[in-house]
């Protein structure tokens, strides 16, 4: 059964592999190569598959495939209500006015990084456009000088 599911039957339930639930009830660390299936299983004619990917989608955000399959897929009021009622809060990532940030948005940043391991320093008031979250709310990764770097997001002002 789907966790948060409107009611109790065969409809609100999905049938998976031993990894897949054990990912999925947290009792193994979620592997992103593995989910590489959501691609197709989110245009699934069965509600309760389109929930499950919506939601994991959405907790691998941070993987670029993950994020590109998530700003495609569509679901109606009632599903999209089903898939966030069973997404983990988490805390705001926030830039350094106190401004939320959320995945897709454009920054600019406000002190000069010296990015470890790849040779450069990137400038303030450099831009980063099309953000992405990461599972620590304190930091966010975005693409500087074409090279996709982890940024504390405290270092940033939103554009």
């Amino acid at each position: 059964m789907v966790p948060e599911s409107p009611d109790d039957t065969a409809g609100c339930a999905i049938l998976t592999c031993d990894t897949c639930r054990a990912q999925l009830e947290g009792e193994a660390e979620l592997n992103p190569v593995h989910w590489r299936c959501l691609n197709d299983a989110m245009w699934s004619t069965t509600l309760a598959v389109q929930v499950v990917a919506y939601r994991l989608l959405s907790r691998l955000s941070t993987e670029a495939w993950a994020q590109d399959a998530l700003d495609m897929m569509y679901l109606d009021d009632g599903a999209m209500t089903w898939a966030e009622a069973g997404l983990i809060e988490r805390d705001a990532t926030l830039d350094s006015n106190g401004t939320a940030l959320e995945t897709g948005d454009n920054v600019h940043l406000v002190k000069d990084l010296n990015v470890k391991g790849a040779g450069f320093t990137a400038k303030r008031g450099t831009p980063v456009r099309g953000i992405s979250l990461c599972d620590n709310p304190l930091h966010i990764e975005g693409k500087v000088n074409g090279t996709r770097i982890v940024i504390i997001a405290a270092y940033t002002k939103k554009s």
